[in-house]
């Protein structure tokens, strides 16, 4: 990967406000190779697996990204998400994703099902990264690549921002299908989050073969 040394005559100061907000313009515009982006969702959900995307972005797609607003996931809507990520991944030099499953958040909690996750998106890249942008503080255990830990990341990087985008809309497309099969848990409406109709129907009916039983909510 080419050194990011953006022309400062040519750059209008709004521009570069914005750029000094985002790491790739700043602490890691030095670094040398592929940076990948790491990030997860479905942390905090009562059903369906945990899910992370790995995103690598070549030099050339940071601006445009950044002129389109990307931002945490989150902070998006359903149908900017999807354009997002659309734009990712015909921009992106490599992207892929992972997840644990509910029997292994079961098995072996969330946390470290959500760093499982992480691992293996990280893994399926056909492209090594020199280093490896985690979002959260939790190192991935076990990683044979350099990595580090950024608190908010997706608020401060846009390979993160990028993969928490592309690990979200993977996520609850997957939730809206599986919503057809469960259609007593409003999944199509809360993507298995524990919304006020999703809590009264595990009470009413208790939890299905895809919920996380670990989880104080789904113990009926």
């Amino acid at each position: 990967m080419a050194k990011l040394k953006p022309d400062r005559a040519s750059v209008d100061s709004p521009t570069l406000q914005q750029q000094a907000s985002w790491l790739e313009f700043s602490a890691f515009s030095d670094i040398c190779g592929p940076v990948a982006g790491v990030d997860e969702v479905g942390r905090g959900c009562l059903f369906g697996p945990v899910v992370a995307a790995a995103v690598i972005l070549p030099n050339d797609a940071l601006s445009a990204l950044m002129a389109a607003k990307i931002k945490d996931s989150k902070k998006l809507s359903s149908s900017r998400r999807s354009q997002l990520a659309q734009h990712i991944r015909s921009a992106a030099i490599d992207c892929t994703i992972g997840f644990a499953s509910v029997v292994e958040i079961d098995q072996i909690n969330i946390l470290q099902a959500t760093l499982l996750a992480m691992k293996r998106a990280v893994l399926k890249l056909k492209v090594q990264p020199t280093l490896c942008l985690i979002d959260g503080k939790q190192s991935i255990n076990d990683l044979p690549l350099l990595q580090q830990t950024i608190v908010k990341g997706d608020e401060r990087s846009l390979a993160i921002a990028a993969a928490s985008i592309i690990a979200k809309v993977w996520r609850d497309e997957l939730i809206v299908r599986l919503a057809s099969k469960y259609p007593m848990y409003d999944l199509e409406q809360n993507k298995g989050y524990g919304s006020p109709k999703h809590l009264l129907a595990l009470q009413e009916h208790g939890p299905s073969p895809l919920h996380r039983k670990s989880f104080r909510p789904c113990r009926i």
